[in-house]
């Protein structure tokens, strides 16, 4: 069956520059939601203890359940829980939300600085800190996320400027041992001075981040993925191949099937719009569980960049990522 690969040492050049940035270990939360980004969970988690990474970042119960041994601190960013945790905290993300709370839980609370999406407003900070209180939470840290720090707008910096007006009103609540944070990957790669309590780092650690507002060029892909040939044959010119006959052949050639499919994660629409790392051309319509190259190789590299695959279909390298399925192997090396 089709494998996935993780380069370790690509992990820890993109973790090296992140800390370069940091200045420390300690200011790195690893953002391990979806499966790592694809990259299998508990493979991810392994590596980044090893690297000396003590805090981590999940979307859910589940995952921080699966995870919390490997690190000291581990933030769920979208689920209330029904039990407290000493080494887990929980977001805050509407403050119609804060009763529903487990007394004595440890939490962040989130403040809309201008995506929109999740967090309280800046004119809710006062009252979501007093029913914070009131329902005796322990308030750890305020945190906001940047809607555009990828991009070269002035909205990044709009909501800099929003963030220092939330931590002095969290200060003047009469909170001096309160955490801050903001920075994301590409927040954290525009920062000349860090200064921040923690970045939360996810698409830079695993070497795709893309944007036009930082230097990129050093991080490197962690991920790359193989399929494992099914059947060859030999076609001639003229011959059509795969569901509704959609790729004609040019020349007498070699075709191969492989064991790879929209199922796996294979997106439908690279369908005769894809060449691997190694120039074998993908044609005909991919299927659910396989795919078709001009090839002959007993194990075909599909490849090595998610950057690469999202260009052809003018998607972004996360959705190629989150896609492959957990029941794919996944080996480091």
């Amino acid at each position: 069956m089709a494998y996935i690969t993780l380069n370790k040492n690509n992990f820890f050049n993109n973790l090296d520059i992140i800390t370069n940035k940091t200045k420390t270990k300690d200011k790195v939360a690893l953002v391990l939601k979806d499966n790592a980004y694809g990259h299998g969970l508990i493979e991810v988690a392994t590596m980044a203890k090893e690297y000396g990474i003590t805090k981590a970042v999940v979307r859910c119960q589940v995952e921080a359940d699966a995870i919390k041994d490997f690190f000291d601190y581990v933030l769920v960013l979208a689920e209330i829980p029904s039990l407290k945790s000493d080494k887990i905290r929980y977001t805050v993300n509407d403050i119609k939300t804060i009763k529903e709370f487990p007394r004595g839980t440890k939490v962040e609370l989130k403040v809309d600085t201008l995506m929109h999406r999740n967090g309280v407003d800046i004119s809710e900070v006062e009252e979501a800190i007093s029913l914070i209180k009131e329902q005796r939470l322990i308030l750890e840290a305020v945190f906001t996320h940047h809607r555009s720090a990828d991009e070269l707008t002035s909205e990044y910096f709009t909501q800099n400027e929003n963030f220092k007006e939330v931590k002095k009103i969290v200060l003047e609540c009469g909170f001096t041992n309160i955490k801050f944070h903001s920075a994301n990957s590409a927040s954290l790669m525009r920062y000349d001075n860090f200064d921040e309590d923690m970045a939360r780092v996810g698409i830079a650690a695993y070497g795709c981040l893309q944007s036009e507002a930082c230097d990129v060029s050093g991080f490197k892909a962690v991920l790359s993925l193989t399929a494992i040939k099914n059947s060859s044959r030999e076609v001639k010119k003229g011959d059509r191949v795969g569901y509704g006959a959609t790729y004609e052949i040019k020349e007498d050639c070699t075709i191969s099937n492989y064991d790879f499919g929209y199922a796996d994660g294979f997106f439908r629409s690279l369908s005769n719009n894809y060449v691997t790392p190694h120039h074998k051309e993908l044609i005909g319509k991919i299927s659910m569980d396989n795919s078709s190259f001009i090839a002959k190789e007993d194990e075909l590299l599909i490849f090595s960049d998610a950057r690469v695959v999202a260009q052809n279909i003018q998607t972004i390298s996360y959705e190629i990522l989150t896609a492959l399925k957990p029941y794919i192997k996944r080996v480091i090396k």
